[in-house]
């Protein structure tokens, strides 16, 4: 008899993972959350039904549907119907203002849409301006002018669905310099889709067949981590969710011990958040069921990742990757050997250029280009000029800086987006930003170029501190002496700004702009 896994895996091509291991499996949990929970079989039922309901709207392969919704088990089940049905997903930040939402909804060229009762006004905002929307649903709740999840599926049927076909999706780049932009590609090898599954699998070391696996789910499930990493590859592996709501470390500590949680996702700041617990809340914790974390979307601090894993073991896997593609993954065993690095990138995987499109030599700095295969190509959807501006020669870039030292390892130092110029010298502050985090003082810490009249752009480094850390004159002296020895005199920051917290996306990436801005207010600035 095949595993679960096996039976999956069979029916990858086809996007029917979990209808396989509904049959082999009925009872096994799906998803806990608390708006709910579901087995394999009422998920699989409950994704027969939407799928039939797209289908008597006229909507099926290729079709745009967009899903602006929380963490809660719709998303999961409007994600599986579109991905068996052969549509073009695109999951919406709902974290973005209304206009922002109803551009997205409105540019994606979405054919349905699935709305929370959270996101209310973008919702209704996004109705009067999208105006090829063929279904309205509403979750949680009644949204004026859509009709409610409740009633239509009711009628649907249960049964798998003929002649399934593998869906794909389209996010939405998080748009800080400007709109947001569809990241296009084209509908999946099918063979090729489930041979990543099957992968997948293989790196995550998930155990379906024990029945004891638990994934849980920490961020917004429309960011790529959380929505890949947390919800599609343990389910369409037979393995369960455990959804959070909204993510605090005292939550996430409680429910690794109440579920015995073996895989999760997390960015650093939820790791540095952690790490500030007080050591009686970490020694009441139980995290030993924990064997696979991955953890990205923004650079880690080295002292950081070291302490979270002296105290959780080296379980903790990185991966460097965007909304546009894949790039590399290291190893807790890789990554203890080579601190800092976020992986060796396979043979012409990866080209570090300068600014005159230069392959740059090992230890020196430049912007990284990432190979954009034929089989996955992505445009960015209706902006060709962006898409050609990002791709050079088959290879790719998202504006990230860094290097590859002797061995062929990737260091990340920024980007390109956000380098300061002083004096003419291009400076990284993502290179500074991890001397700084290495101070006992320092609990988080971004470095901006702010106005010189004289060198154009200075360093300035913006701290929040650990709890007992006191900000004063003394201190911002400290953390400048800091960088003696360890960053060139060019580098080092010239005045310390102390800040209660410092922005950041739900996706943990640090908002630079908007601690920019204040800054040059009136002024014209270098970047």
């Amino acid at each position: 008899m095949t595993t679960i896994f096996e039976a999956a895996c069979a029916r990858a091509h086809e996007g029917m993972e979990i209808a396989a291991v509904a049959a082999r499996d009925p009872q096994r949990p799906a998803i806990f959350s608390e708006q709910g929970s579901l087995t394999f079989d009422q998920l699989n039922r409950r994704v027969n039904q939407l799928a039939n309901l797209l289908r008597s709207a006229g909507i099926g392969e290729g079709d745009p549907v967009a899903l602006l919704c929380s963490n809660r088990p719709e998303f999961i089940v409007i994600r599986f119907a579109c991905h068996r049905l052969g549509v073009r997903l695109t999951p919406v930040n709902w974290h973005l203002s209304p206009e922002e939402i109803a551009y997205v909804v409105e540019d994606s060229d979405a054919l349905a849409l699935f709305a929370d009762i959270r996101c209310e006004g973008g919702a209704q905002l996004a109705l009067k301006e999208a105006d090829k929307l063929r279904v309205k649903v509403s979750i949680g709740g009644l949204i004026r002018g859509f009709d409610d999840w409740n009633g239509s599926l009711y009628d649907q049927g249960e049964a798998d669905i003929k002649n399934p076909s593998l869906g794909s999706m389209m996010l939405y780049t998080s748009g800080t310099t400007g709109r947001p932009k569809g990241v296009l590609r084209a509908q999946p090898d099918p063979q090729k889709a489930a041979d990543m599954q099957a992968l997948l699998s293989a790196v995550f070391q998930f155990q379906p067949d024990t029945g004891e696996d638990l994934a849980l789910v920490t961020g917004p499930l429309y960011h790529a981590g959380p929505f890949n990493l947390c919800m599609t590859t343990p389910l369409t592996s037979g393995i369960g969710t455990v959804v959070m709501d909204k993510w605090t470390p005292e939550e996430t500590l409680a429910l690794i011990k109440q579920y015995k949680i073996t895989h999760t996702f997390m960015v650093p700041t939820m790791m540095q958040r952690l790490m500030e617990l007080s050591d009686e809340a970490r020694g009441r914790a139980n995290t030993s069921s924990l064997r696979f974390v991955i953890h990205g979307a923004a650079p880690c601090a080295v002292e950081t990742k070291q302490a979270i894993m002296d105290w959780m073991g080296p379980i903790f896997w990185e991966m460097f990757a965007g909304t546009e593609g894949p790039g590399t993954i290291v190893s807790p065993q890789e990554w203890l050997q080579k601190p800092g690095t976020v992986g060796k990138p396979g043979p012409d995987q990866l080209r570090i250029l300068n600014e005159e499109g230069q392959q740059c030599p090992s230890g020196e700095s430049g912007q990284v280009f990432i190979m954009n295969p034929p089989d996955s190509k992505f445009s960015y959807y209706k902006d060709q000029e962006k898409t050609r501006s990002s791709v050079k020669e088959g290879y790719f870039t998202a504006g990230d800086m860094g290097y590859l030292d002797e061995d062929g390892y990737l260091f990340l130092t920024g980007r390109s987006a956000e380098v300061i110029i002083s004096g003419g010298v291009n400076i990284y502050p993502q290179e500074i930003d991890n001397v700084l985090a290495r101070h006992p003082a320092v609990a988080d810490v971004a470095c901006v170029g702010v106005p010189n009249d004289d060198l154009g752009e200075e360093v300035k480094a913006i701290v929040s501190l650990v709890p007992g850390a006191q900000a004063s004159e003394s201190l911002a002296a400290e953390l400048m002496a800091f960088c003696e020895g360890q960053l060139a005199k060019q580098r080092h920051p010239r005045s310390v700004d102390f800040v209660t917290e410092l922005p950041r996306s739900e996706a943990g990436k640090v908002q630079r702009r908007a601690l920019r801005e204040q800054f040059w207010q009136g002024r014209d600035s270098t970047i």
